[in-house]
């Protein structure tokens, strides 16, 4: 009978000899370990997503928020009355402007006067009314200019110009105005400053720079 008692003392251990509390361990262990690697993970994808914000917010201040210069531009030029004499000229031009607008905002600018000079002499001027270039666009539009002789004096090198065929002008101007990206508004000029020569055979402008 005591073998028997021996034998049967404990039947609820277990037969590979270990303990309930070796089991509830193993797993607990195993338990942190995962949250660990998830904490890890979590921080992980927070770090990427900072980065990632980062890298958007510079890439918008560096493209879409800033603000550019407008381009103001001479294009081409017809002409009405074209008459060039001795040392005097007499001409009426109408000319094609352009106001290039790579903002990505509207670019209102305010009247303006576009001075005409030979050879440093003002011989003409030409307004342009206010109004707005849309943004990522260019604008375009005509404008009349008389362009006379009067104040050129008669020491000048006038009548030799006359007589090759062609007529050194300049034409220069200042366009102010401002941009709104966003509900951010800022002031921007354009300045133009452009030189050309008036073929008066062929009745064209040749050489047109603009800088």
């Amino acid at each position: 009978m005591a073998e028997k008692e021996q034998q049967h003392g404990n039947p609820l251990a277990p037969a590979n000899g270990y303990t309930q509390s070796d089991q509830e361990a193993a797993p607990s262990g195993h338990s942190k370990e995962l949250q660990h690697k998830k904490r890890m993970k979590y921080l992980l994808y927070v770090v990427i997503f900072a980065v990632f914000q980062i890298a958007i917010i510079t890439l918008f201040a560096l493209t879409i928020m800033k603000f550019r210069t407008p381009k103001f531009r001479v294009r081409s030029a017809t002409f009405e009355t074209l008459e060039a004499q001795s040392t005097t000229f007499n001409v009426r031009m109408n000319t094609e402007l352009s106001i290039r607008n790579t903002n990505f905002g509207h670019f209102r600018y305010r009247n303006t006067t576009i001075d005409f000079y030979y050879r440093g002499t003002k011989v003409g001027e030409a307004f342009v009314q206010r109004a707005r270039a849309k943004a990522l666009s260019t604008r375009k539009l005509n404008v009349s200019v008389d362009l006379t002789s009067t104040n050129v004096t008669s020491d000048s090198q006038l009548g030799s110009d006359i007589s090759s065929g062609t007529l050194p002008l300049t034409a220069q101007a200042r366009l102010r105005g401002r941009i709104t990206i966003m509900l951010i508004m800022k002031k921007k000029s354009g300045n133009m400053n452009c030189s050309m020569q008036l073929n008066i055979q062929t009745r064209q402008l040749q050489n047109l720079i603009c800088k």
